[in-house]
């Protein structure tokens, strides 16, 4: 075995091949023949899944600066040294089945990577800086026990599919709402009681997979007509608590548990007049996104860190008319049973819900219109 590995690596020198395989070979160590002399200068993509890697060489970036693939799937590597980051041509970077336990934040430099596979490790969060990745398309994180997603996610503006199936998610953020290139999100079998208002209202978002979240009752109308997955969600007997779910009670305080903490008042058909401080905060959001570049406003507006956040991601724009929402929400329900989906969805007592900004918008509102 040992030979037949000097023998592949020496020839990918000589004949200065771009592609190098060494899956299957057993290996405890990186190879040294790798990182002698100049390295390998020209390899592009190395292969060497299914081998007993612990960890990776500090100077690999050194000695194999042009790696565009790199594929380490089914190895038992626990980390990865903060050289990583110096792989500035990588593109590709499968660390799938191995035993990580920490992601460096160095991660954040690789600047070029548009595909990155961490599934089934031990992750339990991830670091910040991956929404530093700007090229990323793919990410898959399944099988790891994260407990929530880094909010600089949405800075990922190229993402386009994202995996997160098999974790201990509660919540998505919702931030995710605002990657615009994103097509098919997946985050089944996690711990999910609540979505984000608008998640579904990117027309990119085609498909959705949230099957057996067992606490999960409500689904976004905006879902409606995509590709969804909802199997196995809203078993459960769980139930909004606290003043609101006394008010709301039955099938609507089911879908509602998990609401964020921001929503202070919950409307009804009744409710005509919207509250105060929705309304003041829907002004202070045209202000600050809608004003015409030749108004000077002064003084300038100064604002707490956390009311500012809250008016650049609202918590949801109306599912009717797209005014912003902040603190205030008019709930609707389609239980999906009663929808033309009841025939493709057997198995889920969820309920498409509407959020919209007013008791007009409520009534008003057609899931089919």
């Amino acid at each position: 075995m040992a030979t037949e590995l000097h023998e592949a690596i020496f020839i990918a020198k000589q004949e200065r091949h771009k592609n190098l395989f060494l899956n299957y070979r057993n290996l405890n160590n990186f190879p040294v023949e790798l990182l002698r002399d100049e390295g390998l200068q020209f390899l592009e993509r190395l292969y060497m899944k299914r081998n007993l890697l612990t960890t990776l060489p500090d100077n690999l970036a050194q000695k194999l600066p042009n790696l565009i693939e790199l594929y380490l799937h089914s190895n038992n590597i626990i980390i990865i040294p903060q050289a990583i980051g110096n792989l500035a041509r990588l593109q590709s970077l499968d660390l799938s089945n191995n035993a990580l336990q920490f992601l460096c934040p160095e991660i954040g430099r690789l600047r070029s990577l548009r595909h990155l596979r961490l599934s089934n490790n031990q992750l339990k969060c991830l670091p910040p800086e991956i929404g530093d990745l700007q090229e990323l398309e793919t990410l898959d994180v399944s099988m790891n026990q994260l407990t929530s997603l880094p909010h600089r996610l949405h800075r990922c503006v190229s993402l386009q599919n994202l995996t997160a199936d098999h974790n201990l998610l509660s919540h998505v953020p919702r931030q995710l709402c605002w990657l615009h290139r994103l097509n098919q999100l997946s985050m089944a079998a996690n711990r999910l009681t609540f979505l984000p208002l608008d998640l579904g209202r990117s027309r990119e978002l085609q498909f959705a997979f949230v099957d057996n979240n067992v606490d999960l009752k409500g689904l976004p109308s905006y879902l409606y007509n995509k590709v969804i997955g909802c199997s196995g969600c809203g078993v459960s007997g769980q139930v909004l608590q606290g003043e609101l779910g006394e008010v709301l009670g039955g099938a609507l305080g089911e879908a509602l548990v998990g609401l964020p903490a921001e929503v202070k008042v919950v409307g009804t058909e009744t409710d005509n007049v919207v509250p105060l401080e929705e309304l003041a905060l829907r002004t202070l959001h045209r202000m600050c996104h809608y004003r015409p570049t030749d108004v000077i406003i002064l003084p300038p507006i100064s604002l707490p860190k956390s009311l500012l956040d809250l008016l650049r991601f609202p918590l949801g724009h109306c599912h009717r008319c797209s005014q912003a929402m902040f603190t205030t929400i008019y709930p609707k329900l389609f239980p999906l049973r009663d929808t033309a989906l009841a025939g493709v969805h057997r198995r889920t007592t969820v309920s498409f819900v509407a959020y919209c900004c007013s008791s007009h918008c409520l009534r008003t509102f057609d899931l089919q219109g």
